[in-house]
């Protein structure tokens, strides 16, 4: 009998801690807090600081964001990282940040081979179905769900960009401002 009731008293207390261990007692944080808590998506938050969409992503959503790691960012050519990030590309930049976000909360089960979504930046993205699961623009989601307070967050293996994006690296590689990226 005394062996139950400890047992009993430990669930409770365990039951009654739970929401303080999960962290703001219940509450999800938005796609910034969570993405900033991760600590593998600093270049993505740097970069939605110098395109001044913080507030965008922080807003009431819901948003599916497609994110890419810091790794993903680490294999865009040398030097695009910090060309980006100059005040006078933040038009470009914001573009490129807003192909990695579709309104709405998108969870996996929309996810389906030659699915076309509407990014923020006003073009589609195409999700395509593989052996190893889904891609959107060729870039592999890794994880997918992550479910936050203004939408779901899936982690995508590489920066994406918007066709124009590509096709003025393609054309114009050898302007100063411009970002060529291939």
């Amino acid at each position: 009998m005394k062996a139950s009731k400890t047992i009993w008293v430990a669930l409770v207390a365990m039951a009654l801690a739970a929401p303080a261990v999960a962290g703001y007692h219940g509450k999800k944080k938005d796609v910034v807090d969570t993405a900033a808590s991760a600590g593998t998506f600093e270049t993505l938050i740097a970069a939605a600081k110098a395109a001044g969409l913080v507030d965008a992503l922080k807003s009431d959503g819901p948003l599916t964001v497609f994110a890419p790691t810091d790794d993903a960012f680490g294999a865009l050519p040398a030097g695009t990282i910090e060309t980006l990030l100059q005040p006078e590309n933040k038009e470009q930049l914001a573009t490129i940040l807003k192909f990695h976000v579709v309104a709405g909360d998108l969870g996996s089960q929309a996810l389906a081979d030659g699915a076309r979504l509407e990014t923020l930046a006003g073009i589609d993205a195409v999700i395509s179905q593989t052996e190893g699961g889904f891609n959107i623009e060729n870039a592999r989601i890794v994880k997918t769900d992550i479910d936050v307070s203004n939408g779901v967050i899936h982690v995508i293996d590489r920066v994406i960009l918007p066709p124009q994006q590509m096709s003025r690296a393609d054309s114009d590689a050898s302007e100063p401002s411009h970002v060529a990226l291939r």
